[in-house]
């Protein structure tokens, strides 16, 4: 798929998320001439935006992470994350509260080696000592996964055949092949130690008995680096990166959603049994180009917007693959101050494997009581609620089925998500010792699977995309491009190399590693700084 001579040619990009602004950036910056299509009225995908009476609400990541990636592409683009954005750390990093059945206290997670290995020593002794041993790991994996696997597009096993990655074997191999909840608990005893480290498996849309403990890595960027926020939510992050791609020349058409991906005879030569010539979108208009790129989710892509001969991954691919959590959000403006909880809190079952088995099991449900995540962003930002009123992003991993029903506002939606909701409110009141909290909502939102598949395509209403198991990470992840049409590209979170806004910047950075015919494992060149 590479093509030097791209000054002159024309690409369409499907989707306005992170990924299809990222990729509209970075191809404009390449010299291409692209117009973004977003089927939607906004911008920012699962990485969207809610206001209602003075809140303003993020609807998805709320969590950064792997900043130096960040870093990275918007130095390609000749500027940097400290000139976009506006960057806070965030102490406590978070806060985790246990059922208080069990009677154990909640735990400030304070980052930086040495506070994380103090904390972890006063709740069991000997484990400050082990901390330091697995972040140790945990940074080696980080910094071999950056220069090794993320930003490699693997049209080649080059990189896989690499000396350095060969001498590494001994000690990949045991992390690739145990999980990740099996490599902590041989460490660590108290529950909470062990639920900080292996939560993160979330995170990657997968269980912690589900992933390869080389995602292990994931407590590096928590424990050893820190948790930043940017000010103003990550909708700041979706319009630095839209203002990029505007200066740069990109069309954005939101509103305008595409149905058929158009195709016409492939180049001579060429091994795939059709080319990309352009788009339709639904009101019929033939949008024609030289290159798509389509950051839609990519069973939508595959199942709906080709036809059967011409797709990669076909419905009975999906069908033996595993899709991240579904999850049920909690959008609430709170009246009044709310102390007990952090920036970030997690709130986590003391049945560990059970609750993952009622998410991913043979008999899945809504656990209950679950383990959860709340974002309270006004406890950093005065911008997002009112004054004297707080502001909570709540996020429950359920199955991933669309048949719960939708949410809705000030409880109409479907009432098993409104009861589920319910339930999870109550949850919090108790556990948080915040008696009155249902009492103190005057804003309420919930949105479900359904939701997820209805507004955005999503497989089966997975919240992430396609979930971290060994067999769905790295060279066994779909690729970065359709090996059947020629001139289409895909970048999002179930393409290379995976979920999250970092990994959705590195896939549309791999888009342009692959027209570049770059096949190399790192990141691109920066340009010099003058």
């Amino acid at each position: 798929m590479s093509d030097s001579a791209s000054s002159s040619r024309t690409a369409i990009v499907i989707g306005g998320g992170i990924a299809g602004l990222a990729t509209s950036a970075l191809l404009a910056e390449e010299g291409w001439s692209v117009r973004l299509l977003e089927a939607r009225d906004d911008l920012g995908g699962r990485a969207g935006s809610w206001d209602q009476d003075g809140f303003r609400f993020d609807t998805g990541p709320s969590w950064y992470l792997m900043p130096e990636v960040f870093d990275h592409f918007f130095r390609l683009l000749g500027t940097s994350a400290d000139a976009e954005l506006d960057l806070v750390r965030l102490d406590p990093a978070y806060r985790v509260y246990s059922d208080p059945a069990t009677g154990r206290q909640p735990l400030d997670v304070r980052t930086g080696r040495e506070l994380a290995t103090e904390l972890f020593e006063s709740v069991e002794p000997g484990a400050g000592a082990r901390l330091a041993d697995y972040l140790d790991s945990a940074e080696d994996a980080y910094d071999l996964a950056v220069s090794r696997f993320l930003y490699d597009t693997y049209e080649t096993t080059a990189g896989l055949r690499d000396p350095a990655i060969l001498r590494r074997i001994p000690t990949l191999a045991p992390l690739l092949t145990r999980s990740l909840a099996s490599h902590v608990d041989r460490k660590f005893t108290d529950p909470r130690l062990r639920q900080i480290l292996e939560y993160p498996a979330v995170f990657l849309g997968g269980s912690p008995y589900g992933v390869p403990s080389l995602y292990h890595l994931m407590s590096h960027l928590d424990l050893d680096d820190g948790v930043l926020y940017p000010r103003g939510g990550f909708v700041e992050v979706i319009k630095a990166i839209q203002r990029l791609a505007e200066a740069r020349g990109v069309e954005i058409v939101t509103g305008a959603e595409v149905v058929e991906i158009v195709t016409g005879a492939p180049d001579r030569g060429s091994r795939a049994r059709a080319r990309a010539t352009g788009v339709r979108t639904l009101d019929g208009t033939l949008v024609e180009a030289d290159l798509v790129v389509s950051t839609a989710d990519l069973h939508h892509t595959e199942t709906s917007l080709l036809p059967p001969e011409l797709q990669t991954y076909p419905q009975s691919w999906w069908d033996t693959k595993t899709p991240s959590p579904g999850a049920l959000l909690l959008l609430l403006g709170v009246e009044g101050e709310l102390p007990e909880l952090a920036h970030h809190t997690l709130l986590f079952a003391d049945d560990w494997r059970t609750n993952f088995d009622d998410i991913f099991g043979d008999r899945p449900r809504i656990p209950d009581p679950a383990s959860l995540y709340i974002c309270r962003p006004s406890a950093t930002d005065a911008d997002v609620a009112p004054t004297g009123s707080e502001n909570l992003f709540v996020l429950v991993p359920v199955p991933a089925d669309p048949g719960s029903g939708h949410g809705g506002i000030d409880g109409d939606g479907d009432p098993r998500t409104e009861a589920a909701a319910d339930r999870i409110i109550e949850q919090i009141s108790q556990w948080c010792g915040i008696p009155d909290l249902k009492d103190r909502i005057i804003v309420r939102r919930t949105i479900s699977p359904a939701d997820f598949a209805t507004d955005l395509h999503s497989w089966r209403g997975n919240s992430l995309g396609l979930a971290h198991t060994l067999g769905q990470s790295a060279m066994f992840r779909p690729r970065n491009a359709s090996r059947r049409v020629e001139a289409l590209a895909y970048a999002g979170t179930s393409a290379l190399p995976g979920i999250g806004l970092p990994m959705c910047l590195i896939s549309a950075e791999l888009v342009v590693k692959r027209l570049r015919g770059d096949r190399t494992p790192g990141p691109l060149a920066e340009p010099a700084r003058v």
